[in-house]
């Protein structure tokens, strides 16, 4: 049986925008029948939180939009890369962050922006492979901001910024995995 096709969302302290993304995602795989097939995490770069719950105010505006809120923070390792698909950074940061942890090159390929994924408005739809950032891959206009230091205003639009990226990610996610053999599929069309 084929390993499921892994994800982890990552950000600072793994209490705002990394759980908002997972649960945000997880809501996407469901409606889209993937939820079987692709599994969804978060983590943060740093470890100070690890054990607490997500922000209230992220609990908050995750439970107004109907999404999962069950969350407890961890911290990203890299031999973490050994059993991920893709690593979704949140921000440039973290970004750099990630590659820094990267063991390999081929590690490293596995690490992108979420907003990478979003539809550019010259574009017509999400694309199916992510933006290319400009500057050295580091564009701070694909950043999801941190909205731990300011008002709940903040979190309503990372959520917003993270369920527009999410259309994309998850039509390249679902590329990928339904061009792979999969014995579910195999099995239901028997």
């Amino acid at each position: 049986m084929n390993a499921p096709f892994r994800i982890c969302f990552v950000c600072t302290g793994n209490i705002c925008r990394s759980p908002m993304a997972e649960s945000v995602f997880r809501a996407r795989l469901a409606e889209d029948g993937l939820d079987g097939l692709v599994e969804a995490d978060s983590a943060g770069t740093g470890g100070w939180h690890e054990g607490d719950g997500a922000d209230p105010r992220t609990v908050a505006v995750l439970r107004a939009g109907g999404y999962e809120t069950a969350h407890t923070a961890r911290q990203f390792h890299a031999s973490w890369f050994d059993h991920l698909d893709l690593v979704i950074a949140l921000d440039s940061g973290h970004l750099r962050e990630l590659r820094g942890l990267a063991p390999t090159a081929r590690d490293a390929a596995k690490i992108r922006l979420l907003r990478s994924y979003a539809a550019d408005t010259a574009d017509t739809g999400p694309a199916s492979e992510p933006r290319r950032a400009s500057g050295h891959g580091l564009a701070g206009d694909l950043d999801v901001p941190d909205p731990y230091y300011g008002d709940f205003g903040g979190f309503e639009e990372c959520v917003e910024m993270i369920e527009t990226a999410s259309e994309g990610l998850l039509a390249a996610v679902r590329a990928t995995v339904t061009a792979r053999p999969h014995p579910l599929r195999e099995k239901e069309s028997a």
